[in-house]
């Protein structure tokens, strides 16, 4: 484990470069504002694209191009069932993440 004393002196973990950049990938797909909706919408649970379409308030061809980005990204999961397509957020890190901007940037809601 490599630390490094910043100015102040404590302690900090120094970050590996994959880290980095798996994280900086995972916030590029995430800081786009209907992506964003979509996995607030999601939360910890699996919806389908109608149900995420009729939430975010959207067209299904939007809504369908933003999902492939977030799955893509390994943001999202999916599974089919007959004709339609549910996702989830594909890691708890994520949902804790999602949480902790709900609750700095959307406090009172």
């Amino acid at each position: 484990m490599n630390l490094e004393m910043n100015e102040c002196g404590s302690e900090r973990l120094m970050a590996r470069t994959e880290d980095i950049d798996r994280a900086s990938r995972s916030l590029k797909a995430m800081s786009h504002p209907l992506r964003l909706k979509i996995l607030c919408v999601l939360g910890d649970r699996e919806l389908h694209v109608q149900e995420i379409v009729d939430a975010v308030g959207t067209t299904q061809s939007n809504i369908s191009q933003h999902l492939a980005i977030l799955r893509d990204k390994g943001i999202l999961a999916s599974r089919k069932d007959a004709n339609r397509v549910f996702y989830r957020v594909s890691d708890a890190r994520t949902l804790r993440l999602i949480s902790m901007m709900q609750e700095v940037f959307c406090p009172f809601n």
